[in-house]
């Protein structure tokens, strides 16, 4: 049999017709046509899907795994998430739970060039957690933004992020916004000595985003944000391969609408993709998931035994200062906490607030 790597789906199904079902996917999967209908022997042996297993997950679920050929998915990110959950998405009763990433694989997309160690080593920070924080809100003009980034930086935060709703639009031309809120970043960090990094929000078609991430460089960044769900994920590997110097930060935006677990895509497929911090909605926060689906998801981007570096949990969504201490106990000292909206009610007093914020985490002692 050729090289091979399984996918676990659960599938909402009668007992009595859970091998068909599962069958189908591994034939949908695969070839897309009746096997009956194939006269090669080579696509019949190396290239059909293979039920692999079927557990009974209890309340009318299954989980299948399947194997299927590591010579579909060639060197591109896009089609890996084509061959694994492409046709099959289009079925409301399918879930795609997990993937098994064989070494070849791995080796063909790299995973983060740089992960938790390299950001570490960026902002001489060698054992706390991380703290962040969002330009917001829509609409604010550049010098506006600027300013907050200002502030933010003299509260001597660890990185501040564009909102991912941050594009290039009349009010906040890219370029403008970047040059502005870089050097009112810098700024800050010439008051505190401290190296905050700002993470320009990448949008647009491959072109522009190639513009945007150099322009990001030369205005002496090292990190950026990509949503992977709307830039696509061929996009991401072409981005992390030419700009390998620049840290990646994933945004998880439309990642609710594509039925794959969060555990997987987040955590692990944009892991795989290149990104070397992962940023999720949060348990408690404004979404919906529970504390189990982040535990899973953390663990699974700070992997470190599967030949990849250990990208970044960023938990966000909805958190707030008060929180600090719950959540860092929850996800450990190798974690991101972004904290926006709840800062920017303090207005006038949001540096005084993202002080109190980051003494919060350097003080935090783990159990």
């Amino acid at each position: 049999m050729s090289d091979r790597f399984t996918v676990t789906y659960q599938v909402r199904s009668s007992a009595a017709d859970i091998e068909a079902r599962a069958q189908g996917i591994a034939v949908e999967q695969s070839v897309e046509m009746p096997l009956a209908a194939i006269d090669d022997p080579t696509v019949l042996s190396d290239i059909v899907g293979v039920v692999e297993g079927i557990e009974d997950a209890g309340g009318g679920l299954f989980l299948v795994r399947i194997a299927l050929a590591t010579a579909t998915v060639g060197n591109d990110a896009g089609q890996l998430l084509n061959m694994v959950f492409g046709n099959t998405s289009l079925h409301d009763d399918v879930v795609l739970k997990d993937i098994a990433f064989p070494p070849a694989l791995i080796a063909r997309l790299k995973g983060p060039r740089h992960g938790i160690a390299a950001l570490r080593s960026r902002l001489n920070l060698p054992g706390r957690a991380m703290t962040g924080s969002a330009l917001k809100p829509q609409g604010l003009p550049v010098d506006d933004l600027a300013l907050l980034a200002e502030h933010l930086a003299l509260g001597g935060l660890d990185f501040i992020k564009d909102d991912h709703g941050l594009g290039d639009q009349h009010y906040s031309h890219f370029a403008e916004r970047v040059r502005a809120c870089a050097a009112g970043v810098a700024r800050g960090v010439r008051s505190t000595g401290h190296k905050t990094r700002y993470i320009p929000s990448l949008t647009g078609n491959l072109d522009q985003l190639r513009a945007q991430a150099l322009l990001s460089r030369e205005a002496g960044l090292d990190c950026v944000m990509l949503t992977p769900m709307i830039s696509g994920f061929s996009t991401m590997q072409a981005l992390v391969q030419e700009f390998s110097d620049m840290a990646f930060f994933a945004h998880p935006s439309l990642g609710g609408a594509a039925r794959i677990a969060p555990e997987l895509l987040i955590g692990g497929l944009f892991r795989l993709m290149g990104a070397d911090a992962v940023i999720f909605p949060s348990f408690g926060g404004r979404f919906g998931y529970s504390k189990d689906t982040c535990r899973h998801l953390a663990n699974n981007a700070r992997r470190a035994d599967d030949g990849m570096r250990a990208a970044l949990p960023v938990p966000a969504g909805g958190m707030t200062l008060e929180r600090t201490k719950e959540i860092l106990d929850f996800y450990g000292a190798d974690t991101m906490l972004l904290i926006g909206g709840n800062l920017l009610l303090a207005r006038e007093r949001i540096t005084v607030e993202a002080c109190r914020f980051t003494r919060a985490v350097a003080d935090h002692v783990f159990a």
